[in-house]
């Protein structure tokens, strides 16, 4: 039995969009059982001087570190969300003055920072600067810099 032209051009359709709904092929690594990431400093609600770097450190709990490009179970890399939303898990994090990647296995940095109110976030990212499914990602904390 032939379907309806109808018929046909309504399941094109439905394929059209799932095809541009559909990931870029790339399969988000399973994130360790357990994994807690969080930042040590700046504490939330801090505040802290303008015109001077600001360190940040990150901790990590129940997971390992590895430079990008080394895949190894149960471990990936630091990125800081300076201003900037979590991608979701699978995403590659992008690379720009709001996402900084710490490919080398860092654990902690100094940033400069405008006057004014800030996001900071960490999300770990896999050999391939992938999150994670589900991702591993601090609790965003807000500082002042004045």
């Amino acid at each position: 039995m032939r379907k309806p032209p109808a018929a046909v051009a309504l399941a094109a359709a439905l394929a059209a969009v799932l095809v541009a709904a559909a990931p870029s092929g790339v399969a988000a690594t399973p994130a360790p059982p357990n994994a807690y990431l969080y930042i040590g400093w700046p504490n939330d609600g801090q505040v802290v001087s303008s015109g001077k770097p600001i360190r940040v450190w990150f901790g990590l709990r129940n997971m390992g570190v590895a430079p990008k490009g080394v895949k190894y179970p149960n471990t990936g890399h630091h990125h800081l969300l300076i201003d900037a939303d979590t991608p979701g898990p699978g995403v590659e994090i992008p690379n720009d003055r709001n996402h900084l990647h710490f490919g080398t296995g860092e654990t902690e940095t100094t940033v400069e920072l405008a006057p004014g109110r800030h996001t900071l976030q960490l999300v770990m990212g896999d050999d391939q600067h992938i999150t994670f499914s589900p991702p591993v990602q601090s609790k965003k904390i807000t500082i002042t810099v004045k």
